[in-house]
Parts: C-alpha cells; structure tokens; sequence
C-alpha cells in the first residue's frame, strides 16, 4: 500500500522502499515500453512470469509505479511552442498559496508548475500553439491567476533533451 502523503503533497524519507536489481530491471523495462506484456517483461529481466507478475503488483502497491501512460507528440497536435514563465506572488501565506496551486492545475496549457526557492516563486512550463496563442493564455489566465504580481517569459527555441516523453 502506497504510504500517505503528507499535507503539501511530499513524502518523508521512510517512505522510500528498497529495490533489489530485479526491481531495477522492471522499472527500467516498463520505462522504456510500458505496454509490453508480463510474458515479456519476465523473459526481459530473466524471471519466470508468476514472479515477475508478484514483483509488478508490489511496485504498484508501494506506489513506485503509479501508473501507465500514453506520450503524445504534442507537436503533431500543433502545441510545440513551449514557454517556461518565472511567476512571483503578491501574498506567500498558505491560503494564498492553496488558491494559487488549485487555480493553476485548472489550466490546461500548464504542463509543469514547480515551487522554486529563488526570487521568484513559481516556475511554469507552458505549452501552446504559438508565441500569439501564448501570449493571450499569459494576459488573460496566468496573469489572472489568484496572487499572482509579476511573470518573466522564457520562449524555449529547441527542446534538447526531454525526458518526460
């Protein structure tokens, strides 16, 4: 069973669980093709498939994998252009900062948020159309977002490494 998180979403130290290389070999696996059968993936990492199923079903339970997803090419989807937006707020305190975070996962063009330690303190992955389409999900929706005082855009002109996809 996966242990709880805390309130703020993060785990504690003890809640890590140990791997042995066969563990390894399956999150390795899985990693690289999450759709392979059990038959499969066994004679991968040299298991017989009960095992191998046991071993899949414990990461799943203690929530190593969380799941199974498909990647898009979101440039085939014409959302390529990708902006990475330094974000301060005007009030730090939690409330604020709980109104912030549910109104930005609401948006849709946000594929990353992260809370930053820095001088500012949200850093966002955008992605959209096109600098125009960017600059209208920025004026109307990011710069509406609860608390928030300044943004600083960074148009990313080539995606050299993405590890994500």
């Amino acid at each position: 069973m996966t242990p709880p998180a805390r309130p703020n979403g993060t785990r504690l130290a003890e809640d890590t669980v140990d791997l042995d290389a066969f563990d390894h070999k399956i999150l390795a696996a899985l990693t690289a093709d999450g759709r392979m059968s059990v038959s499969e993936l066994a004679r991968q990492i040299g298991l017989s498939k009960t095992p191998c199923q046991i071993r899949l079903k414990r990461l799943q339970d203690l929530g190593v994998i969380t799941g199974f997803r498909a990647i898009v090419d979101l440039a085939r989807l014409g959302r390529d252009h990708v902006t990475f937006v330094e974000l301060k707020l005007s009030d730090t305190r939690e409330p604020a900062m709980v109104a912030f975070k549910a109104a930005v996962r609401q948006l849709p063009e946000v594929e990353e948020c992260h809370m930053i330690a820095s001088t500012f303190d949200f850093l966002l992955k955008i992605r959209t159309r096109d600098i125009q389409e960017y600059r209208k999900v920025l004026s109307e929706r990011i710069s509406a977002l609860p608390h928030v005082s300044s943004t600083s855009t960074f148009v990313a002109m080539e995606t050299i490494c993405d590890f994500s996809r």
